[in-house]
């Protein structure tokens, strides 16, 4: 006995419920429009198109936003920091600092304690114009989700994490004597 996958391919018996990989794609009929990450590409890359026409008006870009945010929600106060949660180099934060700064949004300021390390603040205009950004991202998302029922966004939510954590599992190196070592 075989389970039907939506591919219309078998797979053993029990192996969703055993966690084993299914072999959903194939080399001889792989199309690249139908791939899982081409879809949460697309839909990434859709959102950021209307995040960054909304913010058009606010100056601000869909990168921008990002480190700006997480300033506002008090995640982080100095630029390393800031770098890491952004998943960004620090070459790449210092220069997107550098434009947040010539807006007006965000100054650096030298610590007193360590002259080594930069601290970010937001300005009055930061913050105010970060205030506004959890509104502007659940009009986008929630226009992006119509249609869905609540039972429906948290499954999704539910495999989006379960994918996540797959690719976390793939990229974390084994340890000696660990499952992963042969």
């Amino acid at each position: 006995m075989s389970v039907s996958n939506t591919s219309g391919r078998s797979s053993p018996p029990g192996t969703e419920a055993a966690g084993e990989a299914n072999e959903f794609y194939h080399p001889g009929d792989y199309v690249p429009e139908d791939s899982v990450g081409y879809l949460m590409r697309r839909v990434l890359s859709t959102v950021a198109h209307e995040v960054e026409r909304q913010l058009e008006a606010s100056d601000l870009t869909n990168a921008q936003w990002f480190p700006l945010f997480k300033l506002y929600l008090g995640k982080t106060s100095t630029v390393a920091e800031l770098a890491r949660e952004c998943h960004l180099d620090c070459g790449a934060m210092t220069r997107m600092l550098d434009r947040l700064e010539a807006k007006g949004l965000c100054l650096r300021v030298r610590s007193v304690a360590d002259r080594r390390v930069v601290n970010i603040e937001l300005t009055e205009a930061g913050r105010e114009v970060a205030k506004g950004i959890p509104a502007l991202l659940c009009r986008i998302h929630n226009a992006h989700l119509a249609g869905f029922s609540l039972e429906e966004f948290d499954t999704l939510k539910s495999f989006l994490r379960r994918i996540l954590d797959n690719a976390q599992a793939q990229s974390t190196p084994p340890t000696p004597g660990g499952p992963h070592e042969a």
